[in-house]
C-alpha cells in the first residue's frame, strides 16, 4: 500500500492545490487536547499533520515552541504516550498523514527498530529528525523504508549544493525547506531565501517540497504555493494554544485561526 504522504501529494498535484501542513507539540497542554487538535486539523483541511515530540533541549526552536515543549513536559510524556494518541486518532477514523517531528535522542532512547515497527502498526506515516544529518541516517532510513515510512529531511538556505544533494538522497515523502537561517518562529515579512532554496533543491529531487519556519499568514501561504508544494505553519498555531485558557478554548481558537489561514 502506498504511503499516505505520497497519496496526499499526488492528490494535491492532480487537484492543482497547495498543501497545508500544521504543526503542534504533543502534550501541550495535555494529550487529550492533542488528540482533539489532530482531529480538528484533519477536519479543517490539513494535508499532513506534524506532531512535535517535546524535548528538554530544543535548540532548533524559537521561544514559542520551546515554551510549548516546556508546558508539555510538565506532565509525564514520552514517545510511547504520543504513539498511543495517534493510535486513538486512527481508531477515530482519521486518515490524514501524520509525521512526528523530533530530535534524535527521544527516538534513540525508545529504540530505532522498535519505533519503526510501532509507528507502522499505529499509523504514523513518517518522521523528521531535526538533528539527524544525512551521513548518520543510513541505518534509520533503512528501518523506516522496510516499513514504508518516510524520512523527512530538513534543508537550509545556508547549505551548499553538495549538502543539498546528500539531503535529497536520504529524504522520502517530501523535503522540508527551511525558509530562513535560524530557529522556528512566526514572522511578518516574506523571504526570498525560501524560493531560492526550493529552486536549488529541484536540481536534486523530484520529491514534493514544503516550506516552513516563519509562515504565519494566509498571504505567506499563498506566496509559498507559487513555488513549493506545501506550507508548514507551526509557531503561529502554537501561539494560539498558549493564549487560550482551557482545552475547549484552545480547540475553538485553533479552529478559527486555521479557517482564517485557509481563506483563499
Amino acid at each position: 500500500m502506498a504511503n499516505r504522504i505520497d497519496e496526499k501529494f499526488n492528490q494535491l498535484k492532480f487537484d492543482r492545490r497547495g498543501g497545508f501542513i500544521p504543526f503542534i507539540v504533543a502534550g501541550d497542554p495535555n494529550l487529550e487536547t492533542t488528540k482533539d487538535l489532530i482531529l480538528l486539523l484533519a477536519e479543517t483541511g490539513a494535508s499532513v499533520i506534524e506532531l512535535g515530540v517535546p524535548f528538554s533541549d530544543p535548540v532548533a526552536d524559537g521561544v514559542t515552541i520551546q515554551a510549548s515543549a516546556e508546558r508539555a513536559l510538565r506532565n509525564p510524556i514520552n514517545v510511547k504516550d504520543i504513539l498511543e494518541v495517534v493510535a486513538k486518532v486512527r481508531q477515530a477514523g482519521c486518515e490524514t498523514p501524520i509525521i512526528l517531528f523530533s530530535y534524535y535522542n527521544p527516538i534513540l532512547q525508545f529504540g530505532l527498530r522498535k519505533f519503526a515497527a510501532e509507528a507502522e502498526n499505529i499509523g504514523i506515516d513518517g518522521i523528521l529528525i531535526t538533528d539527524l544529518v544525512p551521513e548518520e541516517a543510513k541505518e534509520f532510513r533503512r528501518l523506516l523504508t522496510e516499513r514504508d515510512l518516510a524520512l523527512i529531511m530538513l534543508a537550509a538556505p545556508t547549505s551548499s549544493d553538495e549538502r543539498l544533494q546528500k539531503i535529497c538522497e536520504k529524504a522520502s515523502g517530501f523535503v522540508y525547506a527551511v525558509s530562513r537561517a535560524g530557529v522556528t518562529g512566526a514572522r511578518i515579512d516574506s523571504s526570498s531565501d525560501a524560493e531560492t532554496l526550493v529552486k536549488r533543491l529541484r536540481k536534486f529531487t523530484d520529491l514534493p517540497i514544503a516550506v516552513g519556519f516563519g509562515i504565519s499568514s494566509a498571504q505567506q501561504i499563498k506566496e509559498v504555493w507559487q513555488y513549493a508544494e506545501a506550507a508548514v505553519i507551526g509557531s503561529a498555531i502554537v501561539a494560539e494554544i498558549a493564549r487560550s485558557n482551557n482545552s475547549l478554548e484552545i480547540v475553538e481558537n485553533v479552529r478559527h485561526f486555521v479557517k482564517e489561514l485557509l481563506v483563499q
